[in-house]
């Protein structure tokens, strides 16, 4: 009796869930806010997973999957991150410009698209940058929308800590997106 590759890819996708979900799920609830965000998560790339037609052709199917997981923590906080868009502003001659102006047209231009994934590609690799404190207290408080005292309570920290560290988050962030910013305008 042969096995289709349908019923083996099923088989083999319950194996990965079976062997991966507590490492994953802690992997996903250490980068969202809530059980329920990282749930949602980990279903998305259960069924990201189930899509692929051949899973054996996976050759490292651990990286795989977190690579999965970490796109859709990115996409998730694309989502939360675009209404504090305007929190990012240069004032140049003329007044203030808003990024959130030029990232959130939904015009098709493939201009703008190449500008936003730019955009998002230079913010979280600005946030890599900073140290581990101060970065998490900016995803926590703008990405994740908790309060900076919730997250001094979190942390144990002082509350004048925390509102220091999101200080330099956004002081080192706004260097880091004003000079992408000047060189698209120059352009």
């Amino acid at each position: 009796m042969t096995i289709s590759i349908a019923e083996n890819n099923r088989q083999n996708v319950m194996q990965v869930v079976s062997n991966y979900s507590k490492r994953l799920f802690s992997f996903i609830r250490n980068k969202v806010k809530s059980d329920e965000d990282a749930e949602d998560i980990l279903q998305d790339v259960w069924y990201q997973l189930s899509n692929v037609v051949d899973t054996t052709n996976i050759e490292q199917m651990s990286a795989w999957l977190f690579t999965v997981a970490r796109n859709k923590i990115t996409d998730r906080y694309r989502k939360r991150s675009e209404s504090l868009l305007e929190d990012f502003s240069v004032e140049d001659d003329e007044g203030t410009i808003h990024f959130k102006d030029l990232l959130l047209k939904a015009d098709g231009d493939p201009e703008s698209e190449n500008l936003r994934e730019l955009f998002w590609k230079e913010l979280f690799t600005a946030l890599e940058e900073l140290p581990e404190n101060q970065r998490q207290v900016f995803v926590w408080n703008e990405l994740e929308d908790q309060t900076l005292q919730e997250i001094a309570d979190r942390t144990g920290q002082n509350l004048k800590t925390v509102i220091s560290r999101k200080g330099y988050a956004v002081k080192h962030l706004r260097n880091r997106l004003k000079s992408l910013y000047m060189d698209v305008i120059a352009s």
